[in-house]
């Protein structure tokens, strides 16, 4: 049977040896930072990782103009620092989940906040919020066979050259070995996916012709701009 229409391929990711990765799906950690999970009112001490998803078709590259999105009137940044998974597994140790990386790049989780807060305070999912066109701004990935693990170093994200968001990796509340871990115990992690592992405190507002750029020690940057609002 032939379609009488196309449906896209999976978007593929850049990578600094001139590879491409294949995105299959995205998780992304909430609240993965004490001063971020406290400024968005919750108690870091008493939560356990938690997880929502987004479409790998909200991946794009550094250096693409975002849409500004429909339905809100409050969209934020979110810098991150990505793990790129290359290996399968399930009920995966921590002491053997470093063995499941391809690589790390920088990225950014863009979020309708005010449709976010509100599906929050109803108990509903957080998919309108978060799971949004061009909502995963993705740097160039560097495999760990090139330059190993990432396990401390300064991310932080400047809007038109100020900085709004600075911090350490070793500040995450749930290091990477231990987010792919308890990921792994809920779902069978597969080549090509991507975890996004939270974002600092400082996180805000941006509009269009604002340009966002989020840096990570040892990674390459990404940078994006925001332009006017989506209308197709």
């Amino acid at each position: 049977m032939t379609l009488s229409f196309s449906v896209p391929g999976a978007p593929a990711a850049a990578v600094a040896n001139g590879e491409s990765f294949p995105v299959r799906r995205i998780f992304c950690v909430g609240a993965n930072y004490y001063a971020h999970a406290v400024e968005m009112g919750r108690d870091p001490d008493r939560e356990p990782p938690f997880f929502f998803t987004k479409w790998a078709e909200t991946v794009v590259p550094s250096g693409t103009e975002i849409a500004y999105p429909p339905g809100t009137a409050n969209f934020h940044y979110e810098a991150e620092l990505v793990v790129a998974i290359g290996k399968a597994g399930r009920n995966i140790a921590p002491t053997v989940a470093l063995d499941h990386v391809y690589g790390y790049a920088t990225g950014l989780d863009m979020t309708r906040r005010d449709l976010q807060l509100v599906a929050r305070e109803k108990g509903r999912p957080w998919d309108t919020g978060k799971n949004v066109e061009q909502s995963s701004p993705l740097g160039i990935i560097l495999p760990v066979a090139d330059a190993g693990h990432i396990a401390s170093g300064a991310i932080e994200l400047t809007v038109n050259g100020e900085t709004k968001q600075r911090g350490d990796l070793g500040d995450m509340i749930w290091p990477v070995a231990d987010i792919i871990a308890f990921l792994s115990n809920l779902y069978r992690l597969e080549p090509g996916d991507l975890i996004y592992t939270g974002t600092p405190a400082g996180v805000g507002p941006v509009v269009p012709g604002d340009e966002i750029i989020v840096s990570i020690a040892g990674l390459q940057p990404t940078a994006v701009r925001i332009g006017a609002a989506m209308t197709d």
